[in-house]
This record gives C-alpha cells, structure tokens and sequence, in this order.
C-alpha cells in the first residue's frame, strides 16, 4: 500500500516515525525498479517458458502479485510503491491515486509485436503498470517498419519481442518490460491481470478466451487486428466485472434554494450554475436546515430533472420545513457487466460500438469480414495477396459462405467492392490505424486493470477506406519494391508513397501530441523524399511531468528543447526523415521567420499545440495561405479532431467554444462557496504577496523618481494601492531575520482567517438583511466562522512553515536548519505576539457581482499618493543602495519548492472559514496550478485518426464527405465521426467566394486601378484601409488626389507602415457596395508590389 495518509485538518501528510523533522511530511521520489544502465537479461523460468528482459533488478516472478484476494469478482492489481507525482502528475488529474495503485500492482501480456502491438505497449509502459511482457514468435521483417517505431534494418531477421525490449524499456525504469519468444500455453496466461493479443488465429483465441473467461479470478482479455485501413476490437473481462466509475467525471453538485413539502418533493437549486442531474440519478443531501431528514446521507432517486430543478421520489410532506441551505450531490454508483466469451459473441454479438453513423450498416458486414479472413489464412497459410483479383474473389466467397450459416443475422448485401479492399489491404498494418487502436486498446487494459471508466462491450469494428486515393489504383502499383515503406505502398501505391516522401510539412508544437505525430510521419515516409522537408517548432523545454506521455523524450532530456530532442529521435526511427527543427513561438512577432515564401512552400500544416490563442493564429495563416490545417486536441480521456480543408471546410476559427464561467471577484474574495473559489483566491494572494509586491518593490527601487511620478500622473486607486503594497513591504512588514518571516507569517494567518472573517460578519451579521429584506446569508453565500490558530495543528504549523521560508527567500535572507523541527518552529511561532483586533465602522466590503475591482476610488487618491511617496521616500533612506527583493514565480510541479504547500494551505484554511469540503496538496495543485489531465491513450488516437485524414489532404481530389472530423471519450467509450461543416458561401452576380478566397491583384497598381479592378467584378468601393488608417473614402475629395499614387506606397505615407524586405505584398480591407447601393462583403485583398 502507499504510505498511510492521516488528514491533519485539511492538510495530508504522510504518517510520520520521526517527530523530530519535518521531512517526512513532504513527498519522496518513486523509486525507479530498474536501473536504466543495467542491461543483463533478467530469465524468469516457468515451466517451458522462457522470459528475456532489459534489466536486472526486482527479480520476481511474474505470477507474485498478479491476483489480489479480496471481495472483487475481477483481480485488480495492487501495488505497495509510492506514486512519483511528478512524473505522473497529469496522469493522475485523469485517473486519481486509487487507479493509479491499481496499474502498479498489475502483469499484462501483449502477444503479436508488429505496428499494433508496440503501440499498445508503449501506452500500457507510460500509464506505469507493474510489468509488461512482449510475446512474438516471428521475426523482424522490412515490411514491419512501415508501423513500428522501435525496429530498425539492423533489427531485421531478429526475434519481433526480444528486440522490442531495451528500446520500449527506456520509456518507464518503473515498469518491468519482457519478451517471451517461444509458443505460449494457456497456463501462462494465469501470470497476468490483462492479456492482449494483436495476431492470433480465431481458434486459438477461442481457446485462450475460454480458460480466461473461466479462470479464478477471470483475466481480462483482448483481441485486436489491424488490417489494412480496416481494425477491430474484442473485449472479454469476465463473468461479472464491476466498473467502479463509469465515466470518471466529478460528481455533479448544486446549492439549494428550495424543498417544497410534497410528494413528490420539488427541489429548486440557485441559479449559479446549472444542473448536470439526468432522470434516475441517485443523490445525497447534506447541510439542509429545517427538513433535516434529508442529511441522512441516504442516496436518493430523482426525476423531472432541469436546469435548475429536479423532483425528489420521496413524500416531504411530514418533514420538517426547509428553512436554507444545502447541498445535493450526485452518488455514483458501480455498475457490473456480464462478458459473453468469444465463443458465444461471435454468432451473438449483441450491439456493435458505432463510431460513424453514416456507416450504421458497416459493423456486421466487418464481423463476417474479419471472420473470413481468418477462415482464408486458416486454409491458404497466407493473408491475400494485395491487388490479386483473385484473392480478393477468395475471401468475398467465405464471406458469403459465412453469411449463409447466419440464419436470422444474414446480412441482405456483403458489399463486394468493400470487402476487396478489404483482401487488398489486409497484410498491412498502417502506423495511423496501429496508433490509434493502440490508444484505444491500452485504454481498455487500464479499464481491465483498474475498474475505472466504462469498458468497450463487447465488439468495435472500425474502417477509413475514405483514405484511399480518389483515382483507382493499379494492381501492379501495389506491388512491393523491397522498402521499408512497401506495407503502406500494397494500400495506397506507390504514387501516393511519392507524394508523402516529397511533401513540405510545418509541425506546430512539439508536446504529446507532437512527439505522437512526428512518429506516425516518420513511419509513414512523410517528408522523406528528396524534395520533403518538414519544420516543427516548439519554444518550451522538457520537463519531467512531460516523460509520461511525451514519448520521444528521456530523464537526460530534462531542461533541452523540446523541439530539438523530438527531431532528433524521429530521425533515429527513420534516417531518412529530413527535419529541421526551431526553437521559435508561432505568432505575428515571428513573421520574419515563418515568412510568405516559408507559408507558400508548404504542402501542409499540423497542429499540435495546447493553447486556443496560438491555435487561431496558425488558423488565419493557413487561411490566408490556403493551406491544409490538421487540427487536434486532448483533455484527459477526451480527444477531437478537426479538419480545416482550403475551399471545402469551415476554418477552424469559423465556430469557438463559450468562455469559461469566471466567478464574481466579490465571491472569490468574501462569498466563496466551492473548494475552487478558495484555491483561485489563494493563488492570487501567492503572487501578490511574493511575485508581484515584491517586482513592484524593485520596480521603484530601481529608479524611484520615475516610478513616483507615473503613480503621481496615474492618480487614481490602483496607484494608491501599489504605493501603499510597496510601502507596507519596505515599512511595516520588512523582515530583516528569519524570525521576522515567521511574525509575518503568523500575522497574515491572523490578517486572512481571523480579523477579515470576524469585519465581515461584523459588517454583515448572520441575521443581516438586504435591501429588498431578503436574508443577506442566503444561498449560494456560506456564514464564515473565524478560526483560532494552534501551533498543534500541523495544518496551521506547515503553512508558517512554507509562508515563512518563501518570504525568507523574497529579502534574501538565510533559512536555518532549526524550521523543519517541529518544537523549535512551534516554539518561534507560539513567541509572537499577535495584537486584538477592532472590527471598523466604516469598512468598505465589496457585494456587487459585477465589480471587476477590490479598489474603491477615493476623491482624495492624489493627497493620498503624495503623502504615500513622502513616507516611501524616507523609509528608502533606511535601505542598502543595491537592496532588491526576489520576487518568486509560482511553480507548481516542484513539490520541494514549498510554493504548493502555501497555496494549498491558503486554501484549505479559507475553506474551513466557510465549512467547504477540503482537499489534499495533490487536488490543489490540480485546480490551482490549472493543470490539463492528459494521458497516452487519447493522444495516440487523436494522431491516428489525424494521420489517416493526411493521406487525403495530401492527395487531393476528396470531397467533402470524405473527410471526418472526430470527438472521442475513451472513457465512455464514445466515437462520434462526422463530415466537417462546409465554408458559408458568399454570392455576387456571377462570382462566388468564402472565407477561403483572398483577391490578389498583382503589378503594384494605383489607387485607381484598383478601383477599376474592382469596377469590373460589378463593385464600386467606398473605403480602403490599411491597418488602422483610412487609405480612401469616397467621401473625402482630398482623397481623389491620391488616385494616381500607387497603394503601397500610400500605405507607407498614409499608414506609415514599414514594409520588411522579406514582404512581398501587403493586406487592405475594401468596403464596397454594388450598384443598388447593398453593402457588399468581399474577401481580403492583397496588393503585390514586388
């Protein structure tokens, strides 16, 4: 088990055996199992079988651990290993500590090392389970590195799973990574929790299955193939699996308004947020005054649920009357599922997983398909032949056959032409479809390991042939040409292959979903041709919270460029991948790098970036530019993608998502009600007190006459409260020794939890009114209660302890070794002298929603700056000439930096202010440090079904209705494909545009031509502009005198603009209206002047 976690009121510390230091209390690194520079063979012996592994250490046997007994019908694994928060720290926003332990104690098998396999594997190795064992019989072919990303030709003719290992191992020290290289007995099977397998003959996996699906407890089982542009998916978890949490979303909560006394019961909730409730929800009530029977913690059942209200089938009428508050939250609830084994699923598969709906008739016709084409190896020894007529005749007749055997279930149409290219393509195993089945599959191996989200049940039949090149293909274009890409030709020929290996590529971002992308490219040959190029920039470096799912990057990356490590490991994966990388952000101030001549070169642009800003911005360039955009992106389980296609789809910008609901300012700092307004608080007090105070301390001791006269010529609030902040820094709260820092700290616990609590109930008693006479203290406002600190409190001691250092370090004052002691810190803490406090008669407490400001105008703010700047002149006498204090940026995934630790004890001790639900440090850092849950398995399928779009945008000629845009929640599971939204059209006598359209008029022309040019497409224009300045308008007759200077050379007179020599053109905007006088909305215009 982990370490024994104790709640010391609202701050978790780990069980201490030392009360001597403090050291205990703070988090320890996991332990890596493996030594990444021992490369022995580690042989496990079981039987017949014989284990080959990349390290030496933790030589157990594979069955230790591998069944946890206890009450759960399904073995979860368990683990007794620390969690490295740090490493894991986004993997844990998704799946929380309990799942996490769960992957650590569990053995899974992946049998079948080609393109599928590995990718699963590399999921299952950075989610960190405890041990993962490779099973391939075959050898390396050249035909494998068309999907695999650890093979290389030296690899060729070497056991499939013996040389996956070291390179596989170097993705997680933590993890145990084996092969097993000889025929493998289903009595091995019992050594796992989970057991995969990517290339196995029907009858075999029958077999497995049967002693999985019977096995005490069951082990979860999977069967998964890729063929070609065709994939599917079996899972069997056991008799009875129970999913601890469905969808692994927060349980939903609303604040009550109201209980009526009926039966039913109508609950109304405020109108803060609305509810999230659906019909047949169970719910718990808490904190209800008045009808108190409902805090008995009973779930309850609802119905009639809306926005802000929901029926309760419950009689109320005999209850107490509700009088206020409350609290309703939603009680999850496991849910059991019964798995059919293979056996029985194939002639009754129940409900197939759709992902397309425009494909709703496609599963049961793959069903027999997949079932034929294991019929037709079973009998020839071979997969057909790609481009064989007739072996494509071959396998339609099986499937026709098998067809025939099903009764009821016989489908009216197998569809022929289908199912050819499904024979053409069935030896292949494309790395787009291998990347996304394998985020799909490891997903539900993590399902099977941890009980946590909803598995797949039972069947997933997937297919794109939307990818294939709009011209048919020639057989004899199919044919292998002894490559490492020919597994991809025998799909999409060789003309195709060309057009990949020569096509200029920008990648923006080089995160998790780059380092994904840039994989899939360099397997797929993209930009490999003499005349390829691809471009990825990224302005970040590595950290170690990226190693869990940036998988190009090592521990000995740490603090390189991102951009540089991943170009540099993709060439390893593929020699011939020509790729530059930069280290430059994308955006208006790097024009001069990423230039009109670099834009205009590109076949293509992919983005793999984490930001809307940045995203918008490259849409606008690929607009102007009429470029392919590939667009992506991952939150937690969930992932999209999006296809932004010149002239036939919407740009990505064209529709945006509603902003983020932002909470009062007056809520956040006085009226909190959620943990999430007190961390938001807390983070803002953190860098006012220790980054921004202490950057405007600097700011006026770097040059004091100039920083008095802009506040003097400001004015106004928001000055005085800087001069007052700096002020108060150098005056009343400097600190020259540590034991000053521990007095701050104790006075600000005192200032924030104490003195402002009891002026707020003093101004607003818990019986106050307000002006209408409604109670002032009513929903979704919580009475505060004041606390008292204690230095037995380890809560309140760790936060004097973390304020105190942080502060130390602002002024630059030395920490002594004497503050992790508890009784020596306890000692200094309990010696400071705290005055009473005296509530004002006059405080000034901010309750309107709508304020954007704490500050409050004062008509006498210019008296009050002067007299603060005559007080910070004299206190500056007092300060050494070269005095600057350090301002400390918030880091939040340094958890020795003590930055954490005073956040979430902010937050913690507010919350106690208001009876609000506390969280640990790792929640808090969560919220606080506004960290996006990210993991391997959404990444791997967003880059997948990203890539498979690739192969039609870079071969032109698709439609539309070809092209797919995606939302997955693999979670759920959920696969929702549809067509992209086409651009809006704009329609003017005979000429039709979009968004897409840029008029380029080209020969440096005058002001009069181009109004002339614009004359004969039926518009009169009225207005020119450039930038912000008015070039023309018709109403000004001064105007007409600029009719025979050229445009550009009116833009730089008028507009003043400097005209870099990389700039071949510039951008007008042109108002115009057609001869009925009707205002005419007309594309940009862009004038070349050389």
């Amino acid at each position: 088990m982990l370490p024994r976690k104790r709640s010391c009121e609202g701050v978790v510390l780990e069980e201490e055996t030392n009360n001597s230091s403090f050291s205990n209390s703070y988090k320890k690194n996991r332990i890596p199992l493996l030594d990444p520079t021992d490369t022995a063979d580690l042989t496990v012996s079981n039987g017949n079988q014989s284990f080959s592994g990349g390290s030496s250490n933790n030589r157990e046997s594979l069955g230790s651990g591998s069944a946890v007994e206890g009450d759960s019908i399904m073995a979860l694994g368990d683990s007794n290993m620390d969690i490295d928060e740090d490493l894991h720290s986004r993997q844990l926003a998704v799946y929380g500590r309990e799942t996490m332990r769960r992957l650590f104690g569990s053995s899974v098998l992946v049998s079948g090392m080609q393109g599928l396999g590995v990718e699963i594997a590399k999921n299952l190795i950075l989610a960190g389970v405890k041990s993962v064992t490779l099973h391939d019989e075959g050898t390396v072919e050249l035909w494998d590195l068309s999907s695999n990303f650890v093979f290389s030709e030296n690899d060729v003719g070497q056991n499939r799973a013996a040389a996956s290992v070291s390179k596989l191992q170097e993705l997680n020290n933590a993890v145990v990574v084996l092969s097993l290289t000889t025929e493998l007995t289903k009595e091995q099977l019992s050594n796992f929790q989970a057991v995969v397998f990517t290339d196995i003959t029907l009858s075999k996996a029958i077999e497995f299955n049967d002693y999985c699906h019977s096995h005490q407890p069951p082990i979860a089982f999977l069967k998964t193939e890729v063929r070609g542009l065709f994939g599917s998916v079996f899972c069997d978890f056991g008799p009875e699996f129970t999913v601890v949490d469905v969808d692994g979303e927060e349980p939903h909560t609303g604040i009550i308004a109201s209980i009526s006394n009926d039966n039913p019961a109508l609950v109304s909730c405020v109108d803060d947020e609305r509810l999230e409730f659906q019909d047949g929800d169970l719910v718990v009530f808490s904190e209800v005054c008045g009808m108190k029977e409902l805090n008995d913690g009973k779930p309850r059942k609802i119905k009639n649920a809306r926005g802000y209200s929901f029926t309760l089938e419950e009689d109320t009428t005999n209850y107490g009357i509700y009088e206020k508050g409350g609290i309703v939250t939603q009680a999850k609830q496991p849910k059991v599922l019964n798995f059919k084994p293979l056996r029985e699923a194939l002639s009754d598969p129940g409900d197939f997983l759709l992902s397309d709906f425009s494909k709703f008739d496609r599963p049961p016709l793959l069903h027999v398909a997949f079932q034929a084409l294991d019929k037709f190896i079973s009998e020839l020894g071979r997969f057909p032949v790609a481009g064989s007529e007739d072996d494509a005749q071959k396998l339609i007749s099986v499937a026709s056959n098998i067809n025939d055997s099903l009764g009821d279930g016989k489908l009216e149409d197998i569809n022929p032409k289908l199912l050819r290219q499904f024979a053409f393509g069935a030896r292949a195993v494309l790395n787009p479809m291998a990347a996304m089945f394998g985020g799909i599959v490891g997903q539900e191996v993590v399902k099977a390991c941890s009980g946590k989200f909803h598995p797949l049940f039972q069947f997933f039949y997937f297919d794109s042939v939307e990818s294939l090149p709009t011209e048919p293909l020639d057989p004899n274009d199919l044919r292998p040409v002894n490559s490492r890409y020919d597994a991809q030709i025998s799909v999409f020929g060789r003309k195709l292959q060309k057009k990949l290996e020569d096509s200029q590529v920008f990648v923006v971002g080089s995160g998790a979903l780059g380092c994904e992308f840039l994989k899939n490219l360099a397997l797929m040959g993209v930009s490999c041709g003499n005349q390829g190029k691809l471009t990825i920039t990224d302005d970040d470096v590595i950290e170690k919270s990226n190693l869990s799912r940036q998988f190009l990057f090592r521990d000995w990356n740490i603090g390189q460029a991102k951009s540089t490590v991943a170009a540099s490991a993709a060439a390893s994966i593929n020699p011939g991948f020509n790729i530059e990388a930069l280290q430059n952000r994308v955006g208006s101030e790097t024009e001069n790098v990423f230039n009109d001549t670099f834009w205009e070169n590109l076949s293509i642009v992919i983005n793999a970036l984490d930001n809307v800003n940045a995203r918008l911005y490259v849409d606008q360039r690929c607009l102007y530019f009429q470029k392919p955009l590939l667009e992506s992106g991952t939150l937690g389980a969930k992932c999209n993608t999006q296809m932004v296609i010149p002239h036939l789809t919407e740009n990505y910008g064209a529709s945006r998502d509603p902003p983020e609901k932002q909470a009062p300012m007056c809520t956040v700092h006085s009226f909190p009600h959620n943990i999430d307004h007190c961390l938001t608080w807390a983070r803002s007090e953190f860098e006012g007190l220790l980054e921004k105070t202490p950057a405007e301390v600097n700011a006026y001791l770097s040059n004091p006459s100039e920083y008095t006269n802009a506040m003097r010529n400001a004015g106004d609030a928001q000055a005085r409260d800087n001069l007052e902040r700096v002020l108060e820094c150098l005056d009343k709260e400097k600190c020259e020794t540590f034991e000053d820092c521990i007095t701050w700290a104790r006075f600000k616990f005192e200032d924030y939890f104490a003195n402002r609590v009891k002026q707020l109930i003093y101004t607003f008693p818990e019986d106050a009114s307000t002006s209408t006479g409604a109670p002032f203290w009513s929903a979704p406002k919580r009475f505060p209660r004041p606390l008292q600190f204690s230095s037995s409190d380890q809560g309140y001691l760790i936060f004097a302890m973390a304020a105190s250092i942080l502060r130390a370090e602002t002024f630059g004052i030395p920490i002594p070794d004497w503050v992790k002691n508890p009784q020596k810190l306890t000692d200094a803490v309990d010696r400071v002298i705290v005055p009473d406090f005296q509530p004002k008669q006059d405080a000034k407490i901010v309750t309107d929603e709508k304020a954007t400001s704490l500050s409050t105008a004062s008509i006498d703010d210019a008296a009050v700056i002067n007299d603060l700047i005559i007080k910070l002149e004299r206190c500056q006498s007092n300060l050494l000439p070269d005095f600057r204090m350090k301002p400390i940026q918030f880091e939040k995934d340094d958890d020795t930096n003590y930055h954490m630790d005073v956040i979430a004890g902010l937050a913690n001790m507010r919350a106690r202010n208001y009876s609000i639900p506390e969280v640990d440090k790792l929640k808090a850092k969560f919220i606080a440090g506004r960290i996006i849950p990210a993991i391997a398995t959404s990444t791997a399928m967003a880059t997948g079904l990203v890539c498979l779009e690739l192969y039609k945008a870079l071969d032109g000629g698709h439609k539309v209705e070809d092209y797919r845009n995606t939302f997955a929640n693999l979670a759920l599971p959920l696969f929702s494909m549809a067509e992209p939204v086409p651009p809006k059209v704009i329609k003017h006598e005979d000429l039709n545009w979009t968004v897409w359209d840029r008029w380029i008029v080209g020969d440096n022309p005058t002001l009069r031509e181009l109004l002339d040019w614009l004359k004969a497409k039926g518009l009169n224009a009225y207005s020119i502009s450039c930038g912000s300045c008015l070039l023309y308008n018709s109403m000004f007759p001064k105007h007409k005198e600029r009719m025979d200077k050229r445009v550009a050379d009116l833009a730089r007179e008028v507009a003043k603009m400097e005209i870099p020599s990389y700039r071949r053109h510039l951008d007008i905007v042109v108002a115009c209206e057609d001869d009925d006088d009707n205002d005419i909305d007309i594309p940009q215009v862009s004038i070349y002047f050389r």
